[in-house]
């Protein structure tokens, strides 16, 4: 899990830096403002605080957490913490937007997406390390 769970932020953090997923989502959003026939909404952000990345996560820590009714307890815990704390910078997004300005909101997602990006290869050669390690 580790390579692909390297290899999906990091194409994520690419879309960010060279401002591709904003023409995409800009296209997106013009396609749903377009269609007044369509009632239900989708949040883009969804898919990535429920998306493939964060399912792995916490299929891999229940799984080993099996057995042990604390650990799985703090995995709960921990699951509506991240929640909560999405809940409420999705509160603050606007007022987060208003201070920072169009300037900011970019330099700020850069910098967030070179971290990413940086978390991403440490996740793929941990994953590389760990499968020539393996199979040697």
């Amino acid at each position: 899990f580790q390579i692909p769970g390297g290899v999906l932020p990091f194409i994520t953090v690419l879309e960010t830096i060279f401002q591709l997923r904003a023409k995409r989502t800009s296209t997106n959003a013009d396609d749903v403002q377009d269609d007044n026939n369509e009632p239900s909404l989708f949040p883009r952000a969804t898919r990535l605080i429920a998306g493939p990345g964060a399912i792995a996560t916490v299929i891999l820590l229940t799984n080993e957490a099996q057995g042990n009714l604390l650990q799985q307890i703090s995995v709960i815990v921990v699951m509506g913490a991240v929640v909560l704390t999405a809940f409420i910078l999705f509160m603050l997004a606007g007022v987060m937007e208003r201070a920072l300005g169009q300037t900011g909101i970019l330099v700020v997602s850069r910098v967030l997406g070179m971290l990413l990006a940086a978390l991403a290869v440490q996740f793929i050669l941990n994953g590389v390390l760990g499968f020539s390690a393996t199979f040697g």
